[in-house]
């Protein structure tokens, strides 16, 4: 579906364009044209082709979709794919993708599987016609800059989560639920981390060593994404190990929490085993045992049980056993 056609000139609007005349405004001196759409169809897609010169293996990756984060040169055409990454009803992560071609007089932009639009950058670029003029390098950098943007409220989420999972870590009886809590979390970083580490790696050919032509002359722009894109990277190893520690302290709580209920068994089970000593002893009835013709021999043999007892649970209290 088409969002958008517009061509622009020396920073400002020129025209919104139908597609069949695309190619009227892309030999123009000085004239782009950003085109966007979304779920393109394969005939759209083909349409694209044709009008811009695409390469025949960058509009298959864009028709199979489903790539991973790269950025790819064919000739003086830059192909990006970008992950955008959004929470879901249930806290869980939907990952769509961005298409990005990049020409010297072009840009077009074909998102998927994904609700985030980029009117707002459009928006912005035309309040700015002094970066506009940069011409589609900018307006690459814009959409990257917007899709990376957006992955901060993700891991200002992610982080939010853990420090939750943190505080009930010492919490009894919640040893299983910490641990199912931190799994999913785990594997959302990871989703999120495959996002960002492909794309910090592309990036960086951006900025340094051999720059393509269409960029070279916006290398700080890239630069600015590049810093984002690794602080993002430190911030996700950061949680990562976070998350594997509070696991190793969650289990060893379990663990403790095991050996307490432990004892406490053990310590019963003692007292219970010198009463029941006793009563083994006096219940085995030989004729020659002189304590069975007293008088007073049941309720003594009673007292010294509950005192034996009592005895018993002192020292496991004092022991803190009990």
């Amino acid at each position: 579906m088409l969002i958008n056609c517009v061509a622009y000139k020396d920073g400002a609007k020129l025209a919104d364009c139908p597609i069949d005349d695309i190619s009227d405004y892309l030999v123009k001196p000085g004239c782009f044209v950003w085109v966007a759409l979304k779920d393109a169809t394969p005939e759209e897609l083909s349409k694209m082709q044709e009008e811009f010169g695409l390469h025949e293996l960058a509009i298959e990756d864009a028709r199979h979709g489903h790539q991973r984060p790269k950025i790819e040169e064919y000739d003086d055409t830059l192909f990006a794919v970008l992950h955008t990454v959004e929470l879901g009803p249930t806290d869980d992560l939907v990952i769509g993708e961005v298409d990005i071609f990049v020409g010297k007089n072009f840009v077009l932009s074909v998102r998927n599987r994904t609700q985030q639009g980029f009117l707002g950058v459009r928006a912005r670029a035309e309040r700015e016609p002094h970066l506009l003029k940069h011409g589609p390098a900018f307006v690459f950098y814009a959409l990257m800059d917007a899709v990376v943007d957006r992955y901060f409220p993700i891991i200002d989420s992610l982080e939010t989560d853990v420090e939750t999972i943190e505080e009930q870590i010492f919490k009894p009886h919640l040893g299983r639920q910490n641990i199912e809590l931190l799994y999913a979390l785990k594997r959302r970083i990871g989703v999120l981390k495959h996002a960002v580490a492909p794309l910090q790696e592309s990036v960086a050919k951006l900025i340094s060593g051999r720059v393509p032509q269409v960029c070279s002359d916006n290398r700080e722009y890239f630069r600015d994404v590049y810093d984002h894109l690794a602080r993002m990277n430190a911030s996700l190893d950061s949680l990562r190990d976070t998350i594997g520690i509070a696991m190793q302290v969650n289990l060893s709580m379990v663990t403790i929490e095991e050996t307490e209920i432990t004892k406490r068994l053990a310590a019963w089970a003692g007292i219970f085993a010198v009463a029941t000593a006793f009563a083994g002893i006096w219940g085995m009835n030989f004729q020659n045992m002189p304590e069975l013709k007293l008088p007073w021999g049941y309720p003594v043999a009673l007292g010294i049980i509950t005192v034996a007892c009592v005895v018993m649970w002192w020292l496991f209290r004092r022991a803190k056993w009990l």
